[in-house]
């Protein structure tokens, strides 16, 4: 059974700083590759960074690219989503994701398992 528990969201002032996490239970080995989208009301759920299992690869949405870094830590099973200079724009259910293998995914349609998301809101 793949669990997924994203925390680290909040209510953050445009220019600021969150970082998310998402533990990850379930996988075997840890073997898997890792992304982060985000949805908002009505919205279709969107791309905004995966990594391969190394963590030696990774890529980002064109909205994020230079303001938000994914890492990854294996040992502790849980990836992360350092995001900066944060837009009003930005503001969205974070959602975390999980498919076994070790190549890089960055399209929902890629990913069989997720989290309940984290909800990031930016104020102006």
């Amino acid at each position: 059974q793949v669990q997924l528990v994203e925390s680290g969201g909040g209510l953050v002032q445009a220019g600021g700083s969150l970082r998310l996490s998402c533990a990850a239970s379930g996988l075997p080995g840890s073997m898997s590759a890792m992304g982060w989208f985000r949805q908002t009301i009505g919205q279709e759920r969107e791309f905004v960074a995966a990594i391969n299992w190394s963590g030696g690869r990774t890529n980002y949405a064109d909205s994020v690219k230079g303001r938000f870094t994914i890492s990854r830590d294996n040992a502790k099973n849980t990836v992360y989503l350092q995001m900066n200079s944060l837009k009003p724009e930005d503001t969205a259910v974070y959602y975390c994701a999980a498919q076994r293998g070790i190549d890089l995914f960055v399209s929902r349609y890629e990913y069989d398992n997720w989290g309940q998301g984290t909800q990031v809101t930016v104020s102006s």
